[in-house]
Protein backbone atom coordinates (compact mmCIF):
# COMPACT_ATOMS: atom_id res chain seq x y z
CA UNK A 1 0.00 0.00 0.00
CA UNK A 2 0.95 3.67 -0.39
CA UNK A 3 0.55 6.14 2.46
CA UNK A 4 0.27 9.74 1.27
CA UNK A 5 1.16 12.17 4.03
CA UNK A 6 -0.40 15.62 4.37
CA UNK A 7 1.51 18.61 3.02
CA UNK A 8 2.11 19.87 6.55
CA UNK A 9 3.02 16.47 8.03
CA UNK A 10 5.90 16.75 10.50
CA UNK A 11 9.03 14.59 10.60
CA UNK A 12 7.74 13.13 13.86
CA UNK A 13 4.42 12.09 12.27
CA UNK A 14 6.25 10.50 9.33
CA UNK A 15 8.52 8.63 11.74
CA UNK A 16 5.50 7.35 13.71
CA UNK A 17 3.91 5.92 10.56
CA UNK A 18 7.19 4.25 9.56
CA UNK A 19 7.57 2.77 13.04
CA UNK A 20 4.05 1.34 12.93
CA UNK A 21 4.66 -0.26 9.52
CA UNK A 22 7.98 -1.72 10.61
CA UNK A 23 6.32 -3.31 13.65
CA UNK A 24 4.04 -5.13 11.20
CA UNK A 25 7.13 -6.43 9.39
CA UNK A 26 6.58 -4.38 6.24
CA UNK A 27 9.34 -3.07 3.98
CA UNK A 28 9.47 0.74 3.86
CA UNK A 29 10.25 2.85 0.80
CA UNK A 30 10.20 6.60 1.41
CA UNK A 31 9.62 9.10 -1.41
CA UNK A 32 9.91 12.73 -0.33
CA UNK A 33 8.68 15.21 -2.94
CA UNK A 34 8.60 18.98 -2.91
CA UNK A 35 5.02 19.16 -1.65
CA UNK A 36 4.46 15.95 0.30
CA UNK A 37 5.92 12.65 1.44
CA UNK A 38 4.78 9.25 0.17
CA UNK A 39 5.55 6.03 2.05
CA UNK A 40 5.43 2.73 0.22
CA UNK A 41 4.73 -0.28 2.45
CA UNK A 42 5.61 -3.64 0.92
CA UNK A 43 4.58 -6.96 2.45
CA UNK A 44 1.60 -9.06 3.49
CA UNK A 45 -1.42 -6.98 4.45
CA UNK A 46 -2.89 -7.62 7.90
CA UNK A 47 -6.48 -7.17 9.05
CA UNK A 48 -7.26 -3.61 10.15
CA UNK A 49 -3.95 -2.27 8.86
CA UNK A 50 -5.38 0.28 6.41
CA UNK A 51 -7.92 1.60 8.91
CA UNK A 52 -5.24 2.01 11.60
CA UNK A 53 -2.89 3.95 9.33
CA UNK A 54 -5.67 6.15 7.91
CA UNK A 55 -6.47 7.67 11.32
CA UNK A 56 -2.86 8.42 12.28
CA UNK A 57 -1.86 12.07 12.54
CA UNK A 58 -0.36 13.54 9.36
CA UNK A 59 -1.82 10.90 7.03
CA UNK A 60 -3.84 12.23 4.08
CA UNK A 61 -4.88 8.91 2.57
CA UNK A 62 -3.94 5.25 2.16
CA UNK A 63 -3.99 3.71 -1.33
CA UNK A 64 -3.82 -0.08 -1.79
CA UNK A 65 -1.48 -1.19 -4.61
CA UNK A 66 -3.26 -3.74 -6.77
CA UNK A 67 -0.43 -4.43 -9.23
CA UNK A 68 2.07 -7.19 -8.35
CA UNK A 69 4.88 -4.74 -9.18
CA UNK A 70 4.51 -2.40 -6.23
CA UNK A 71 7.40 0.08 -6.40
CA UNK A 72 7.35 0.27 -10.21
CA UNK A 73 3.63 1.03 -10.40
CA UNK A 74 1.85 4.33 -11.04
CA UNK A 75 -0.09 3.62 -7.87
CA UNK A 76 3.12 4.05 -5.89
CA UNK A 77 4.28 7.15 -7.80
CA UNK A 78 1.90 9.19 -9.97
CA UNK A 79 4.47 11.42 -11.67
CA UNK A 80 7.03 10.00 -14.10
CA UNK A 81 10.38 9.35 -12.47
CA UNK A 82 13.56 10.88 -13.85
CA UNK A 83 16.90 9.11 -13.81
CA UNK A 84 20.07 11.19 -13.87
CA UNK A 85 23.36 10.01 -15.36
CA UNK A 86 25.64 12.97 -14.83
CA UNK A 87 23.88 15.79 -16.69
CA UNK A 88 21.79 13.37 -18.77
CA UNK A 89 18.15 13.11 -17.67
CA UNK A 90 15.92 10.19 -18.63
CA UNK A 91 12.21 10.99 -18.37
CA UNK A 92 12.62 14.73 -18.80
CA UNK A 93 11.89 17.08 -21.67
CA UNK A 94 15.00 16.16 -23.62
CA UNK A 95 14.96 12.98 -25.72
CA UNK A 96 18.03 10.93 -24.79
CA UNK A 97 20.03 9.53 -27.72
CA UNK A 98 22.49 6.74 -26.84
CA UNK A 99 24.77 5.74 -29.70
CA UNK A 100 27.78 3.53 -30.29
CA UNK A 101 28.87 0.07 -31.40
CA UNK A 102 27.61 -3.25 -30.15
CA UNK A 103 31.10 -4.19 -28.99
CA UNK A 104 34.26 -2.35 -28.03
CA UNK A 105 36.92 -3.54 -30.50
CA UNK A 106 39.82 -1.16 -29.80
CA UNK A 107 40.48 2.35 -28.48
CA UNK A 108 40.76 3.97 -31.91
CA UNK A 109 37.31 2.69 -32.87
CA UNK A 110 35.77 4.06 -29.68
CA UNK A 111 37.46 7.48 -29.86
CA UNK A 112 36.30 7.92 -33.45
CA UNK A 113 32.77 6.81 -32.59
CA UNK A 114 32.44 8.87 -29.41
CA UNK A 115 33.68 12.00 -31.19
CA UNK A 116 31.35 11.50 -34.18
CA UNK A 117 28.16 10.68 -32.25
CA UNK A 118 28.66 13.50 -29.76
CA UNK A 119 29.21 15.98 -32.59
CA UNK A 120 26.04 14.75 -34.34
CA UNK A 121 23.93 15.17 -31.19
CA UNK A 122 24.10 11.96 -29.15
CA UNK A 123 23.65 12.31 -25.39
CA UNK A 124 25.47 9.15 -24.31
CA UNK A 125 27.90 6.58 -25.70
CA UNK A 126 27.26 2.84 -25.70
CA UNK A 127 29.66 -0.05 -26.12
CA UNK A 128 29.79 -3.64 -24.98
CA UNK A 129 32.79 -4.90 -23.02
CA UNK A 130 31.14 -8.16 -21.92
CA UNK A 131 29.19 -9.65 -24.84
CA UNK A 132 26.93 -12.67 -24.23
CA UNK A 133 26.35 -14.17 -27.69
CA UNK A 134 24.14 -16.92 -29.01
CA UNK A 135 27.19 -18.75 -30.36
CA UNK A 136 30.13 -19.56 -28.04
CA UNK A 137 32.41 -19.05 -31.05
CA UNK A 138 31.35 -15.43 -31.62
CA UNK A 139 33.35 -12.46 -30.31
CA UNK A 140 32.68 -12.23 -26.57
CA UNK A 141 34.11 -8.79 -25.88
CA UNK A 142 37.30 -7.34 -24.39
CA UNK A 143 35.88 -7.55 -20.85
CA UNK A 144 37.84 -5.47 -18.28
CA UNK A 145 40.14 -4.01 -20.93
CA UNK A 146 37.01 -2.89 -22.77
CA UNK A 147 35.78 -1.13 -19.63
CA UNK A 148 39.09 0.69 -19.31
CA UNK A 149 38.92 1.80 -22.94
CA UNK A 150 35.37 3.08 -22.47
CA UNK A 151 36.35 5.03 -19.35
CA UNK A 152 39.35 6.67 -21.05
CA UNK A 153 37.36 7.55 -24.16
CA UNK A 154 34.41 8.86 -22.14
CA UNK A 155 36.65 11.13 -20.08
CA UNK A 156 38.61 12.30 -23.12
CA UNK A 157 35.63 13.10 -25.35
CA UNK A 158 33.34 14.27 -22.56
CA UNK A 159 30.36 11.95 -23.01
CA UNK A 160 29.01 9.47 -20.40
CA UNK A 161 28.68 5.81 -21.37
CA UNK A 162 26.53 2.77 -20.68
CA UNK A 163 27.75 -0.81 -20.92
CA UNK A 164 26.26 -4.23 -20.26
CA UNK A 165 26.94 -6.39 -17.21
CA UNK A 166 26.18 -10.10 -17.48
CA UNK A 167 27.61 -11.70 -14.34
CA UNK A 168 26.61 -10.83 -10.75
CA UNK A 169 30.28 -11.17 -9.80
CA UNK A 170 31.19 -8.40 -12.27
CA UNK A 171 28.70 -5.80 -11.02
CA UNK A 172 31.14 -4.06 -8.68
CA UNK A 173 33.84 -3.85 -11.37
CA UNK A 174 31.47 -2.61 -14.09
CA UNK A 175 29.95 -0.08 -11.69
CA UNK A 176 33.45 1.19 -10.87
CA UNK A 177 34.18 2.10 -14.51
CA UNK A 178 30.79 2.90 -16.04
CA UNK A 179 28.36 5.81 -15.77
CA UNK A 180 25.37 3.52 -16.31
CA UNK A 181 24.95 -0.24 -16.54
CA UNK A 182 22.72 -2.27 -18.82
CA UNK A 183 20.98 -5.58 -18.25
CA UNK A 184 20.48 -7.30 -21.59
CA UNK A 185 17.43 -9.21 -22.77
CA UNK A 186 18.94 -12.60 -21.96
CA UNK A 187 19.51 -11.55 -18.36
CA UNK A 188 16.20 -9.83 -17.66
CA UNK A 189 15.22 -12.62 -15.25
CA UNK A 190 18.67 -13.28 -13.84
CA UNK A 191 17.40 -12.49 -10.36
CA UNK A 192 20.79 -12.71 -8.66
CA UNK A 193 22.12 -10.13 -11.12
CA UNK A 194 19.06 -7.91 -10.62
CA UNK A 195 19.56 -7.89 -6.85
CA UNK A 196 23.26 -7.04 -7.20
CA UNK A 197 22.40 -4.16 -9.51
CA UNK A 198 19.83 -3.02 -6.96
CA UNK A 199 22.41 -2.97 -4.20
CA UNK A 200 24.88 -1.05 -6.35
CA UNK A 201 22.54 1.99 -6.68
CA UNK A 202 24.11 2.60 -10.13
CA UNK A 203 21.74 3.84 -12.90
CA UNK A 204 20.67 0.91 -15.07
CA UNK A 205 18.91 0.20 -18.36
CA UNK A 206 16.75 -2.93 -18.08
CA UNK A 207 15.98 -4.47 -21.47
CA UNK A 208 12.85 -6.50 -22.04
CA UNK A 209 13.42 -10.25 -22.37
CA UNK A 210 13.05 -12.04 -25.69
CA UNK A 211 9.67 -13.52 -24.75
CA UNK A 212 8.79 -11.55 -21.63
CA UNK A 213 5.37 -10.11 -20.96
CA UNK A 214 5.14 -6.50 -19.83
CA UNK A 215 4.23 -7.69 -16.33
CA UNK A 216 7.27 -9.98 -16.16
CA UNK A 217 9.45 -7.08 -17.33
CA UNK A 218 8.09 -4.77 -14.63
CA UNK A 219 8.48 -7.50 -12.02
CA UNK A 220 12.16 -7.74 -13.04
CA UNK A 221 12.44 -3.99 -12.44
CA UNK A 222 10.81 -4.56 -9.05
CA UNK A 223 13.76 -6.73 -8.00
CA UNK A 224 16.11 -3.78 -8.57
CA UNK A 225 13.81 -1.24 -6.94
CA UNK A 226 13.21 -3.45 -3.90
CA UNK A 227 16.94 -3.35 -3.15
CA UNK A 228 16.82 0.45 -2.99
CA UNK A 229 18.00 1.36 -6.50
CA UNK A 230 15.37 3.66 -8.05
CA UNK A 231 17.58 4.63 -11.02
CA UNK A 232 15.93 2.24 -13.48
CA UNK A 233 15.25 2.94 -17.17
CA UNK A 234 13.29 0.36 -19.16
CA UNK A 235 14.18 -0.49 -22.78
CA UNK A 236 11.86 -2.07 -25.36
CA UNK A 237 14.13 -3.93 -27.82
CA UNK A 238 11.76 -6.23 -29.64
CA UNK A 239 10.36 -9.62 -28.72
CA UNK A 240 10.50 -12.99 -30.44
CA UNK A 241 7.48 -13.84 -32.58
CA UNK A 242 6.82 -16.16 -35.53
CA UNK A 243 8.05 -13.42 -37.92
CA UNK A 244 11.50 -14.11 -39.40
CA UNK A 245 11.84 -11.13 -41.76
CA UNK A 246 13.30 -9.08 -38.91
CA UNK A 247 15.57 -10.05 -36.04
CA UNK A 248 12.76 -9.43 -33.52
CA UNK A 249 9.36 -7.73 -33.54
CA UNK A 250 9.42 -4.24 -32.00
CA UNK A 251 6.43 -3.93 -29.67
CA UNK A 252 5.72 -0.21 -29.80
CA UNK A 253 2.47 -0.70 -27.90
CA UNK A 254 4.63 -1.51 -24.88
CA UNK A 255 5.78 2.11 -24.62
CA UNK A 256 2.40 3.77 -23.85
CA UNK A 257 1.27 0.66 -21.96
CA UNK A 258 4.29 0.79 -19.64
CA UNK A 259 3.83 4.54 -19.20
CA UNK A 260 0.25 3.86 -18.10
CA UNK A 261 1.27 1.14 -15.64
CA UNK A 262 4.59 2.45 -14.39
CA UNK A 263 6.39 5.69 -13.53
CA UNK A 264 9.74 4.43 -14.86
CA UNK A 265 11.25 6.09 -17.98
CA UNK A 266 11.27 3.93 -21.11
CA UNK A 267 13.49 4.01 -24.20
CA UNK A 268 13.43 2.07 -27.49
CA UNK A 269 16.20 0.09 -29.22
CA UNK A 270 15.23 -0.14 -32.92
CA UNK A 271 18.65 -1.56 -33.89
CA UNK A 272 18.31 -4.86 -32.00
CA UNK A 273 14.60 -4.97 -32.71
CA UNK A 274 15.07 -5.19 -36.46
CA UNK A 275 18.63 -6.28 -37.19
CA UNK A 276 18.42 -4.15 -40.35
CA UNK A 277 19.85 -0.64 -40.59
CA UNK A 278 17.27 0.59 -43.14
CA UNK A 279 14.52 -0.05 -40.57
CA UNK A 280 16.21 1.88 -37.75
CA UNK A 281 15.00 5.28 -38.95
CA UNK A 282 11.28 4.50 -39.48
CA UNK A 283 10.99 2.65 -36.19
CA UNK A 284 12.81 5.45 -34.38
CA UNK A 285 10.25 7.90 -35.77
CA UNK A 286 7.49 5.63 -34.53
CA UNK A 287 9.10 5.23 -31.11
CA UNK A 288 9.31 8.99 -30.67
CA UNK A 289 5.71 9.38 -31.84
CA UNK A 290 4.38 6.95 -29.20
CA UNK A 291 6.24 8.84 -26.48
CA UNK A 292 9.50 7.05 -25.68
CA UNK A 293 12.03 8.89 -23.51
CA UNK A 294 15.04 7.98 -25.62
CA UNK A 295 16.58 5.83 -28.34
CA UNK A 296 19.45 3.33 -28.27
CA UNK A 297 21.15 3.32 -31.69
CA UNK A 298 24.03 1.16 -32.89
CA UNK A 299 26.71 3.19 -34.69
CA UNK A 300 30.04 1.88 -36.02
CA UNK A 301 32.80 3.54 -38.09
CA UNK A 302 32.84 0.58 -40.50
CA UNK A 303 29.68 -1.54 -40.10
CA UNK A 304 30.61 -3.97 -42.88
CA UNK A 305 33.66 -5.05 -40.88
CA UNK A 306 32.18 -4.84 -37.38
CA UNK A 307 32.90 -7.79 -35.08
CA UNK A 308 29.25 -7.92 -34.07
CA UNK A 309 25.88 -6.57 -35.31
CA UNK A 310 27.25 -4.80 -38.39
CA UNK A 311 24.05 -5.23 -40.49
CA UNK A 312 22.01 -3.14 -38.02
CA UNK A 313 24.65 -0.46 -37.37
CA UNK A 314 24.67 3.03 -38.90
CA UNK A 315 27.91 4.61 -40.07
CA UNK A 316 28.80 8.15 -39.03
CA UNK A 317 27.20 9.82 -42.04
CA UNK A 318 23.99 7.85 -41.65
CA UNK A 319 23.84 8.77 -37.96
CA UNK A 320 24.15 12.48 -38.79
CA UNK A 321 21.25 12.12 -41.25
CA UNK A 322 19.34 10.18 -38.60
CA UNK A 323 19.59 13.03 -36.08
CA UNK A 324 18.54 15.59 -38.71
CA UNK A 325 15.50 13.56 -39.75
CA UNK A 326 14.12 12.87 -36.27
CA UNK A 327 14.27 16.50 -35.13
CA UNK A 328 10.85 17.52 -36.55
CA UNK A 329 9.14 14.60 -34.83
CA UNK A 330 10.93 15.31 -31.55
CA UNK A 331 9.71 18.92 -31.74
CA UNK A 332 6.17 17.85 -32.68
CA UNK A 333 6.07 15.66 -29.57
CA UNK A 334 6.97 18.64 -27.39
CA UNK A 335 10.49 17.45 -26.69
CA UNK A 336 13.96 18.56 -27.71
CA UNK A 337 17.36 17.10 -28.55
CA UNK A 338 19.57 19.92 -27.26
Amino acid sequence: MVIVMKENATDCQIAQVKEKLEKWGLGIHLSQGVERTVIGAIGKKKEGMLETIEIMEGVAKVVPIIQPFKLASREFRKETSTVMVGDVEFGGEKLVIIAGPCAVENEEQMIATATAVKKAGATMLRGGAFKPRTSPYSFQGLEVEGLKILRRVSDSVGIPFVTEVVNPLDVEKVAEYSDMMQIGARNMQNFTLLREIGRSKKPVILKRGLAATVEEWLMAAEYILSEGNYNVVLCERGIRTYETATRNTLDLSAVPLVQHLSHLPIIVDPSHATGKRHLVMPLSRAGIAVGCDGLLIEVHPDPENALSDGPQSLNFGQFEEFITEIKPIVTAMGRRLE
